[in-house]
């Protein structure tokens, strides 16, 4: 409006200045003041269109912060209602001026009711009272969050054990107020309150327990004792019975079986001293990948020791490939060992994998090795000392990876005189000989062989045997089975066929065959080689050892002074 009213009005303004006596710049045309005054309008008008602009967009942006304050302060006021945990809010002096729906259900009090009254007013004791003053005074001294436990009065004289959390804020006009977070914890005490009781009533438990288990174990403990005097009466009582053991004619079969099955290694049923003496051998080279040379007249159990150390060994999961070396025809033997390829020899048609190959990574057993031809011995020699050999009709070399176990019942060393068997592949054979005592070396083996020969027959055929007379197992260990163990076998086996009842007849006429076998003295010399060797094993064993705990005479079963008298007599010393 100003400025329409200098533009209606130009004339009275100079006659004014003229008459101050004031210096006026030169006078203009019309034109030109009315362009100036013009062009000042167009620019004012501009500037407030930009400043109506201005003001329309700061009262746009205005409106909606107040919006999204509104907004805000309702989220929060909801938030703060209606929290789980109770929320008081307090002025300087204690006095509550906000309370949510939480704090008002917790007490039992109206929310209007708790507006505007002192929060000391709502603890319970006067030592509550007396913590909540130094509560709020380090709320208002220190930053951060405060916390402290008091005692709230409730509804109908409950009492709320409060857990209270504050901090001091600033609302906008600048005052100060006290925030106070309330979780009930009374259900925690119970908790912790049924806890200590549930904990003290464990130990009373334990303790009545322990106290019960110590009685048992007295008891057991007179219970152990009676236990081994009645062991002591029983070993009285049975010595006794072992003596009228002896009158008896005939045994039970089915607890000798029993019995046998304590005496079994590896399928070899025995509880001599020679037997034990292989079985000690095995024991200690079945773990190893040793070369193992198995000696012995026919039908002593070679082929069934030399399945023991296969299983007792680290190759057991691994295939044991037998190759009996007498059941072959001389003109395949290399084939069957080694393999062939398609077309190697007249008639080989297809390809075959030889024994070594299937054995890779297992056992081979080479059943009488010395029957093996002389030419080719020196193949079988490369495949021992090198793991390879070639197939016939090829010149690819293949590398096996195979244990040796070869068996024989001739003396290599005569075959070897006599030129019939290589003495560099003997020597690489002999690097752990085992020597399978024959039957006659080891007769008290006898009734174990029989009962177990017996059941085996019993179950196969369907007969019933069930005793032996001592007549009969007197007969039979008198024998020198010269077919060993074999033999002892096939007899029990027609025996059982033609016995009638449970008794077993033994039919064969014994007292036609020299009741001893071999050389003169054979038999002594072959103890006396074992006993030797059996003795000097354990004397390595315990590190030259002899008495003690844990000597050698202690293992043996002998007295020291005995021990030293038999290693004299061997020749056995320490190098």
């Amino acid at each position: 409006m100003g400025i329409v009213d200098q533009e209606q009005q130009p004339s009275q303004k100079v006659p004014d200045q003229r008459r101050r006596g004031e210096k006026q710049p030169p006078m203009a045309g019309p034109d030109s003041v009315a362009s100036r005054l013009q062009q000042e309008t167009l620019r004012l008008l501009h500037e407030l269109q930009v400043h109506q602009i201005e003001l329309e967009s700061q009262n746009d942006e205005l409106r909606r912060s107040r919006e999204e304050l509104e907004l805000s302060r309702d989220a929060y006021a909801e938030l703060y209602d209606f929290a789980p945990v109770g929320y008081v809010s307090l002025d300087a002096q204690g006095v509550i001026r906000e309370a949510n729906l939480a704090v008002a259900n917790l007490l039992g009090i109206d929310r209007g009711a708790l507006i505007g009254k002192p929060f000391a007013g709502l603890i319970a004791d006067a030592a509550g009272r007396e913590l909540f003053a130094r509560h709020v005074e380090a709320v208002r001294q220190r930053a951060g969050m405060q916390s402290c436990e008091i005692r709230l009065a409730g509804k109908e004289c409950t009492e709320i054990h409060g857990q209270l959390q504050s901090v001091a804020l600033a609302r906008e006009n600048g005052t100060g107020y006290i925030l106070t977070s309330i979780v009930d914890g009374t259900l925690r005490n119970r908790m912790e309150e049924t806890l200590q009781n549930a904990h003290d009533k464990l130990e009373g438990t334990i303790a009545e327990r322990t106290g019960d288990l110590t009685r048992a174990n007295l008891a057991l403990t007179r219970e152990i004792q009676e236990r081994r005097q009645a062991e002591e009466s029983l070993k009285n009582s049975y010595a006794e019975i072992k003596s009228l053991k002896d009158r008896l004619q005939a045994e039970n079969v089915y607890l000798q079986k029993e019995i046998a099955r304590q005496h079994e290694f590896g399928g070899i049923i025995g509880e001599s001293n020679a037997l034990s003496y292989v079985f000690f051998r095995v024991e200690q080279v079945a773990p190893l990948d040793a070369t193992v040379l198995l000696l012995g007249e026919t039908g002593t159990g070679k082929g069934v020791i030399a399945r023991a150390i296969h299983d007792a060994s680290a190759r057991r999961e691994r295939s044991m490939i037998t190759v009996s070396c007498t059941a072959l025809p001389a003109n395949l033997i290399e084939s069957e060992l080694f393999g062939r390829e398609k077309g190697a020899y007249t008639g080989s048609d297809a390809r075959q994998i030889g024994r070594f190959e299937l054995a890779d990574g297992g056992t081979i057993f080479l059943d009488e090795i010395g029957e093996v031809p002389v030419e080719l011995q020196a193949k079988l020699l490369r495949v021992i000392q090198d793991g390879e050999f070639e197939r016939l009709g090829s010149p690819r070399t293949i590398k096996v990876d195979v244990r040796i176990i070869a068996a024989t019942n001739r003396n290599l060393e005569q075959e070897i005189r006599e030129g019939r068997f290589r003495e560099d592949l003997f020597y690489r054979l002999n690097v752990f000989p085992i020597t399978m005592p024959p039957l006659r070396q080891r007769k008290e083996d006898i009734p174990l062989l029989v009962n177990h020969f017996i059941a085996k027959f019993n179950k196969k055929i369907g007969k019933r045997i069930e005793t032996v007379s001592r007549e009969t197992l007197k007969l039979l260990e008198q024998y020198h089975w010269p077919g060993n163990v074999r033999e002892l076998e096939s007899v029990i086996e027609r025996a059982v066929i033609l016995s009638r009842g449970t008794a077993l007849q033994v039919l064969d006429r014994f007292d036609s065959f020299p009741k001893t076998g071999g050389e003169p003295g054979q038999e002594v010399r072959i103890l006396a080689e074992l006993e030797h060797d059996h003795i000097l094993q354990v004397l390595q064993k315990t590190s030259w050892r002899v008495e003690g705990k844990s000597g050698a005479a202690v293992l043996l079963g002998m007295n020291p002074s005995t021990l030293r008298a038999r290693m004299r007599k061997s020749g056995i010393s320490r190098k």
